[in-house]
């Protein structure tokens, strides 16, 4: 549902519906779930391995079902849903849900003229909109060219690769030593434990109270054990994730140009947190790490410019050399 529900493309009720027809329904009851319950569990940061408490956040020691980024995307969905309120669209267009209006806010939408032309224009909930309509055709190109800025030339991609492998070592390195940092407190509890049993044996330490105690320190060991699965999982998934999305953003632009409207939808919601157009012009917002690749390109651009015969010095790219 999570993932369905980030595309955009699925509603509230749609969801409902689907999770009907695959079966989903209350454990005790064995009644279907309704849309309230599906908005509940869409709003609920459990499945992200957090939960809220007293109105502060805290990491639970249970394993997340979806990632933080999956989760935060459909908070956007369910929050713009909220307040554009815009009309469901009958037909698939590829951009409905990800643009809003640059002078009013309001969401973009598509409708379909003369049963093939696609035309998006301002919802106008707050008021008359001086935004014109536009053809899917001219976003469809801004949306291209714009996923082509993450396109890393030989020389940046190369210097990128190496600066990953160099920061995955330091990474590990962080990583190696937190991971000792927490066994040594499980050690050090685990120790508390064994010599309290002792004491229990030799009728220095009463049952009652060992058994509360232990439990107490066992309760932190689990934490203490979460945390270093977490530091595990993420010393060995760090070079790896970081080239699948640089292998990404080298493809982005040839995927979104082979795909169908559904999947150039999917892949702008993973790439883009945030997109608004105003007289003819597109402005986006990348998520993270997408951001830094397009600065790198714009910045790399704009010095080569002026000096196309000179190479462009990335220095200050690499790790500093001085006391920080």
């Amino acid at each position: 549902m999570f993932e369905r529900y980030a595309t955009g493309q699925y509603s509230l009720s749609h969801l409902t519906n689907m999770s009907r027809t695959e079966g989903m329904f209350f454990r005790k009851s064995k009644d279907t779930v309704p849309r309230a319950t599906i908005n509940k569990i869409l709003r609920n940061r459990l499945y992200t391995g957090e939960f809220n408490w007293d109105g502060r956040t805290y990491a639970g020691i249970h394993a997340p079902l979806v990632t933080k980024d999956l989760w935060e995307r459909v908070q956007e969905v369910l929050d713009g849903r909220h307040a554009n309120r815009h009309r469901k669209m009958k037909h698939d267009v590829a951009f409905s849900g990800l643009i809003s209006c640059g002078h009013c806010g309001c969401a973009l939408v598509g409708e379909i003229k003369k049963g093939k032309y696609v035309y998006y224009h301002c919802t106008g909930y707050k008021g008359k909109c001086p935004e014109p309509y536009t053809r899917e055709e001219v976003l469809e190109e801004q949306f291209a060219h714009l996923l082509g800025s993450l396109v890393l030339d030989a020389e940046i991609l190369g210097w990128v690769k190496e600066a990953l492998r160099q920061s995955h070592g330091d990474a590990k390195r962080h990583h190696d030593v937190a991971i000792a940092r927490l066994q040594g407190e499980s050690d050090r509890l685990q120790g508390r434990i064994d010599a309290m049993y002792v004491d229990k044996l030799d009728g220095r330490v009463d049952t009652d109270f060992f058994d509360r105690k232990s439990s107490d320190w066992r309760r932190e060991q689990d934490l203490l054990l979460h945390s270093i699965h977490e530091h595990q999982a993420a010393n060995q998934t760090y070079l790896e994730e970081g080239v699948r999305l640089l292998e990404l953003s080298q493809r982005a632009q040839a995927l979104f140009q082979k795909q169908e409207p559904r999947e150039k939808r999917r892949l702008l919601n993973f790439l883009l947190s945030n997109c608004s157009w105003k007289g003819a012009r597109l402005m986006p917002v990348f998520r993270q790490p997408f951001d830094m690749l397009a600065h790198a390109n714009s910045t790399c651009s704009r010095r080569q410019q002026p000096f196309q015969a000179q190479n462009v010095d990335f220095g200050k790219w690499l790790p500093g050399l001085d006391s920080n």
